[in-house]
């Protein structure tokens, strides 16, 4: 296959069988070209092919080798920022139209598994556990708002006697609970929805980076070997586009992530860490969050790293975080240990936008990124096709580059980082 190998990593074990595809060579033309191989990508190929336009997509590496194919994976409504974060920023309308955008993502996840035959294990329900009895109050608040101000149904508050007969630690003191949430293998989600946009014609160049682009419809895509010329072009590299789009790299800021993957439990080990087989997260700044895989393995994630990807190391402190977490889990061995980046913005809302009529980008999903990409490509296709009624909405939310320029933005934000996980000691 061209480009880089998949990460090693639980998922990328467990994957579905993927075609070779080759790198581009020479000039292709079309009416858009996808920069970008995953889920935001593929679901942007996807929903334009099946609008009748003609599509390619580049993908630097292979498809799902970004954090599309190693994140957390679990599917949740809104954004990073809160709603009322939003309401300050947009107005409560406009808020309330991402709001509803984002739990349509949620219910697009479902469709395009159960439409397209994909392998993405999705199961229903997710758990915001509290921490501290601030954080507690907090999601009491959360629950009665989502139901009455947003009239979303599903979500209840679990009292601390419930979680604690759910989860199997004396961590929590309660949770927020979503029915609509859940959790998905996402390399296969997002190897399905490649496949799925191939069989509607869409071409897949793998190992073909995106270098630059000029030009006005045509606008003229260089690769290391060939060159696009297409209609309209939608980037969606997030922290891995690079020197490709320069002026969206200071809006975003790689934050690096890890996650281990246990060895099997076997089926009745690992029902009794998560009774309801629930996504689990906490309520920290810097949190843990965690899930059974489908062949009883426990998942667990957490941490911001600075310093690589090494998998030894992350396997020691992630399994620290875990055995903290469940205590009963110290005799498990660590099979699979990972890390990638995390697209966040200074606002932890996502940035939807246009670098000229011709040119769309999809960046900024701040962690949030299973459910809210896989929407975001569909909106982006609506947008071209001359409905971008949804996609203005986000394309109005403000956004300010990181400061400090290249040399100091990265010190501050460990700063920042280092603020926000003292908080969460208080």
């Amino acid at each position: 296959m061209a480009g880089q190998p998949l990460a090693r990593t639980y998922y990328s074990a467990s994957r579905s069988p993927t075609p070779a595809r080759p790198a581009l060579a020479g000039a292709q033309d079309c009416d858009v070209c996808v920069v970008g191989g995953g889920i935001a990508g593929c679901s942007a190929a996807l929903h334009l092919a099946e609008r009748g336009f003609d599509v390619i997509l580049l993908e630097a590496e292979q498809v799902g080798w970004g954090a599309s194919g190693r994140s957390g994976a679990q599917v949740l409504p809104g954004v990073a920022a809160s709603q009322h974060k939003l309401e300050k920023l947009i107005g409560v309308g406009e808020a309330r139209k991402v709001w509803d955008v984002s739990v349509a993502g949620v219910r697009l996840v479902r469709e395009l598994i159960a439409r397209h035959g994909i392998a993405g294990d999705f199961v229903a329900g997710h758990m915001l556990c509290a921490v501290k009895p601030r954080h507690d109050a907090q999601l009491r608040a959360d629950a009665e708002e989502l139901r009455q101000r947003y009239g979303y149904e599903g979500v209840r508050y679990m009292p601390e006697e419930e979680v604690r007969g759910t989860v199997a630690s004396g961590r929590y003191r309660g949770a927020l609970y979503d029915a609509n949430a859940g959790h998905i293998h996402p390399l296969n989600y997002t190897l399905g929805l490649a496949a799925a946009a191939e069989r509607r014609g869409v071409r897949i160049f793998e190992g073909t980076r995106a270098q630059r682009f000029e030009g006005r419809s045509p606008v003229r895509v260089s690769t290391p070997a060939g060159e696009v010329r297409c209609r309209q072009l939608v980037l969606c590299g997030n922290v891995y586009l690079g020197p490709t789009a320069p002026p969206l790299r200071s809006r975003i800021m790689a934050v690096g992530t890890c996650i281990v993957a246990t060895e099997p439990l076997g089926l009745k080990r690992a029902q009794s860490l998560i009774t309801n087989n629930a996504a689990v997260a906490d309520t920290n700044w810097v949190l843990d969050y965690f899930r059974r895989s489908a062949d009883h393995r426990l998942l667990f994630g957490g941490r911001v790293t600075y310093a690589g990807f090494d998998p030894d190391r992350i396997a020691a402190a992630t399994r620290a975080r875990m055995v903290r977490v469940f205590p009963q889990l110290e005799d498990v061995r660590v099979e699979f240990a990972w890390g990638g980046y995390v697209d966040i913005t200074r606002n932890r809302a996502p940035d939807f936008g246009r670098l000229n009529p011709d040119v769309y980008y999809l960046q900024g999903f701040s962690g949030h990124g299973i459910a809210l990409t896989g929407i975001a490509g569909l909106l982006v296709s609506e947008a071209i096709a001359g409905q971008a009624q949804r996609f203005d909405v986000f394309s109005r939310i403000p956004h300010r580059g990181f400061p400090g320029g290249r040399a100091l933005r990265r010190p501050a934000l460990v700063l920042a980082m280092l603020y926000y996980r003292i908080r969460d000691l208080l």
